[in-house]
């Protein structure tokens, strides 16, 4: 089967995606001490007190977000709902031959986000998270990690392409 350039664009994306997130967490797992109930965990300044690095281990979804509930929810809401809108939107990307280059990169970072994460919520039983920005009280954020930071890349694209489309 020959893939199109296109369909090779979207594998791409994803792959690399992924690989980044990958890589990112096992530096921060292998180089930074976690936090735990008992400990702080180790804070590394990137830029003052403005962008900082730890690594904490998130049993929810973004922000911690049901890190409560009871365990087959946890599996319905945070595994098998996500994997399956990650293949609906794939497949979809894969057959709307009418989508921009943005917009499939857009999709494409989505998903590769989206599969980074649901891998770390199989393999490990949580995400890792690592990245914290606090621009003085102005802007701050949750403690993040690059496939939110893709997720998040992802959404803000789309919402710009939606704009810059003529109705």
């Amino acid at each position: 089967m020959k893939l199109s350039k296109r369909s090779l664009y979207i594998i791409v994306v994803i792959v690399a995606t992924i690989a980044v997130d990958q890589i990112s967490k096992v530096l921060v797992r292998n180089n930074i001490q976690p936090r735990t109930e008992i400990h702080p965990g180790e804070r590394i300044s990137l830029i003052g007190d403005a962008f900082i690095m730890m690594n904490v281990e998130n049993s929810g979804a973004f922000l911690g977000m049901g890190s409560d509930l009871n365990p087959t929810l946890r599996i319905i809401l945070l595994l098998i709902l996500p994997i399956l809108v990650l293949g609906f939107v794939l497949r979809y990307i894969l057959k709307d031959k009418s989508l921009d280059n943005w917009s499939l990169f857009a999709f494409a970072s989505i998903i590769g986000g989206g599969v980074a994460n649901v891998y770390d919520r199989i393999v490990y039983g949580s995400v890792t998270d690592f990245f914290f920005i606090d621009l003085g009280g102005m802007f701050r954020t949750g403690i993040f990690n690059m496939a939110d930071l893709s997720v998040t890349t992802g959404m803000i694209i789309l919402v710009f392409v939606s704009f810059g489309k003529k109705k």
